[in-house]
């Protein structure tokens, strides 16, 4: 793909996820068709030219990009990165690195995802470690909550970096000028919460957000927030839960004599299905990260979301953001 193009340049994994590369190859060639992008399959060639054709891409902006491996679930990433070099991952991210792509799209690994972007892409001034959230629970679809299970300790000035990170999130893909910000406790009063809250409400305190304090988890599917910060253990654990409860609903639903209507409201529940994944926030450059699990439909919507990310400059908007409140998030 060329500088020279129309339509945000998408690097996509074709390699990664349980159902690669028939369902990526399926997505891209629907995002393809929706318009607005141009996409790189990034993967076995022969492999991917084999999916391509069931799809009839002639004349759709779409392009194989040849790679070797894959890094699967389970894999340690670093040892997987050093020995699988030429790996599908690794070769888009490279692509956005290089200026080859605007953004890069996998539904693998989410480990490896996270070690090419933090490698290849290299990770913002003044973030210790980048992090994965976005609106995970259905109800409250326009509250961030971040991290979700990159990094399970955490240290107080890294909640306050994913706090910032979170802000600008808020503004950007919401338009929300003064994003309210919490912290995940035990209780919503103030002095609530374990030694690591109670330290970080002092940071929040002058970190020049709109820091509102502590919520339960009660509060999640009432909006109450704009972003929603805690470690990445015990976001993982809320967002494992709301996407089981969402697909435990939803397979209820399909015995219950409810109209449509009502069956979609329901469903609607499970909000991750609706943006197909999200981006790594604190790299230099747009990875977004979906489900193993993902369908096309799934697929194509993680691409829309990395279109979506770019056009909103989340990347430098990060940048100078953290570089304005760069002494409260270092400590």
């Amino acid at each position: 793909m060329t500088q020279a193009h129309q339509g945000t340049r998408i690097a996509v994994d074709a390699m990664g996820g349980d159902f690669a590369p028939a369902e990526i190859v399926a997505g891209a060639v629907l995002a393809a068709r929706q318009g607005g992008v141009q996409i790189a399959l990034v993967g076995d060639s022969d492999k991917v030219n084999a999916e391509l054709v069931r799809h009839n891409p002639k004349g759709l902006p779409i392009m194989p990009v040849p790679s070797e491996g894959v890094i699967v679930e389970g894999e340690p990433p670093a040892l997987a990165l050093r020995q699988k070099p030429k790996a599908s991952v690794l070769v888009a991210t490279g692509m956005v690195k290089k200026g080859f792509a605007d953004a890069c799209v996998s539904m693998g690994s989410t480990g490896a995802a996270m070690a090419a972007a933090a490698v290849v892409l290299g990770v913002i001034e003044g973030i210790e470690r980048p992090c994965l959230g976005g609106p995970i629970v259905g109800l409250a679809p326009r509250t961030v909550i971040l991290d979700v299970g990159t990094s399970v300790d955490c240290r107080p000035t890294q909640l306050v970096s994913f706090a910032v990170i979170g802000d600008v999130f808020a503004r950007q893909i919401w338009g929300i000028e003064r994003p309210r910000v919490a912290l995940l406790s035990v209780g919503a009063e103030t002095g609530k919460g374990n030694k690591q809250v109670k330290e970080t409400t002092d940071l929040m305190a002058t970190a020049g957000l709109n820091f509102i304090g502590n919520v339960e988890g009660y509060d999640l599917p009432t909006g109450k927030a704009d972003v929603v910060v805690c470690d990445g253990f015990v976001g993982n654990v809320v967002m494992k839960l709301t996407e089981g409860l969402g697909a435990a609903i939803a397979e209820r639903l399909r015995h219950a004599k409810l109209d449509q209507a009502a069956r979609e409201v329901f469903e609607s529940m499970n909000v991750v299905e609706t943006y197909g994944g999200g981006p790594i926030l604190g790299v230099n450059g747009v990875s977004v990260v979906g489900h193993g699990r993902a369908k096309a439909d799934a697929v194509a919507k993680a691409i829309a979301t990395a279109k979506m990310s770019v056009e909103n400059r989340l990347v430098t908007q990060l940048n100078q953001r953290l570089t304005a409140i760069k002494p409260h998030i270092q400590g």
